[in-house]
C-alpha cells in the first residue's frame, strides 16, 4: 500500500521505542566493515529511495529491527515502526541451481587457498570470478534479482524498514560470510561437504610409502635391544610443518559466530589478535629463541 492512499495522507512519523532490538555494530559513516559485506549493501544503495536509506541506517543502529531470520533464498524480519504492531519485511532472491553450486565448489575446491579461506570462515578476494565461470553471480546483480516486501503504509519499495534490515544483513554477511551462500541456496555443512568431498576425491588412496591415515609409514622395530632402549635422534620433520597459520583464529572461524550478536565489539575479531600472538610465541619457542620459563620467572620476580 502506498503513502498517499485514495488522497489519504500518512505524515512522516517518529517509530516506537523497540526493546531488545538488533542495533548495528556501525555508529557513524558508513556501513560494512569486509568487502562482502559492502558489496552487499551497494545493491541497496544502488536503489534510488533517497532519504529512506538515511532513515534506514537510523533504525538499524537503533535497534528497530526486533528478529531476523536468514534461509535459503528468503529474509524475514520484524521492524518496530510508529505503530504497535511490527512491520513485517521479506526479502527474496533465487537460489543458485544445484548444478550451478557443484560447478562453482569445482573451482573453488581445485584452489587451495580459497578453501582454506572459507573453512576459515574468510571470504576470497575474488571469489566472484568462481561464480562468473558458472555463469552465475555470488550478490544480486540487477534490482531485479531482488524482491522486497514490507507491511507498512510506504509506498516506496524498498522502504525505509527494508533498508533497516539490508544493513543489518550487510553486518551478519561481514560477521559470518557463510550465510551469504545460505541465502543462494547453499548452507555452511553442505559447503564443507562440497569442499571436502571435492579435495578428498582427488587421491583415492594412500600415497606410496604411507599408511591409510596419509602419514608416512613408520620404520618396523629393530631387533638389537641396545639400540631400542637406547632410542636415536627424532626426524627433523616428526611434526610436520610449524608455521604461523595464514588465517588467524581458523579453528574459532569454523566453529562460526555467535548469531546476531549484540556486543559492542564483534567476537571473533577480538579473538584474533590474542590468536596472532599465541601463534608467533608458540612459533619462537619451537625454534628456541624463547624461553616459556625463564619469562614467567621473570614476570614473577
Amino acid at each position: 500500500m502506498g503513502r498517499w492512499d485514495y488522497y489519504r495522507y500518512f505524515p512522516p512519523s517518529t517509530p516506537k521505542a523497540a526493546k531488545g532490538g538488533i542495533k548495528a555494530q556501525s555508529k557513524r559513516g558508513a556501513f560494512g566493515a569486509s568487502w562482502w559485506a559492502k558489496r552487499w549493501i551497494a545493491v541497496l544503495e544502488s536503489f534510488p529511495i533517497g532519504a529512506r536509506l538515511d532513515r534506514g541506517r537510523s533504525y538499524a543502529r537503533r535497534g528497530q529491527v526486533l528478529d531476523l531470520e536468514i534461509e535459503k533464498g528468503a529474509v524475514s524480519a520484524k521492524v518496530q515502526g510508529s505503530r504497535r504492531t511490527p512491520y513485517r519485511v521479506e526479502i527474496g532472491i533465487q537460489p543458485l541451481p544445484r548444478a550451478t553450486w557443484r560447478q562453482v565448489m569445482k573451482t573453488l575446491s581445485a584452489q587451495f587457498g580459497y578453501a582454506a579461506q572459507l573453512l576459515a570462515g574468510e571470504m576470497p578476494q575474488d571469489i566472484e570470478a568462481a561464480f562468473e565461470s558458472a555463469g552465475a553471480s555470488l550478490f544480486p546483480a540487477r534490482h531485479q534479482d531482488l524482491k522486497t516486501q514490507c507491511s507498512c503504509p510506504d509506498w516506496s519499495n524498498p522502504c525505509k524498514h527494508v533498508a533497516a534490515v539490508f544493513y543489518l544483513l550487510g553486518e551478519e554477511f561481514h560477521r559470518d560470510p557463510f550465510l551469504i551462500f545460505k541465502l543462494r541456496g547453499l548452507d555452511r555443512a553442505e559447503l564443507m561437504d562440497f569442499l571436502g568431498g571435492n579435495r578428498a576425491g582427488r587421491q583415492v588412496g594412500p600415497a606410496a610409502g604411507h599408511d591409510k591415515t596419509g602419514l608416512p609409514a613408520p620404520e618396523p622395530l629393530t631387533a638389537a635391544a641396545g639400540a631400542f632402549w637406547e632410542g636415536a635422534e627424532l626426524p627433523l620433520d616428526l611434526l610436520g610443518e610449524v608455521r604461523v597459520p595464514p588465517v588467524a583464529a581458523a579453528l574459532p572461524k569454523r566453529l562460526g559466530s555467535f548469531p546476531l550478536w549484540r556486543g559492542s565489539t564483534f567476537f571473533l575479531e577480538a579473538l584474533e589478535p590474542f590468536y596472532t600472538k599465541a601463534a608467533a610465541t608458540g612459533l619462537d619457542v619451537f625454534l628456541g629463541e624463547l624461553n616459556l620459563k625463564e619469562d614467567v620467572g621473570k614476570e614473577s620476580s
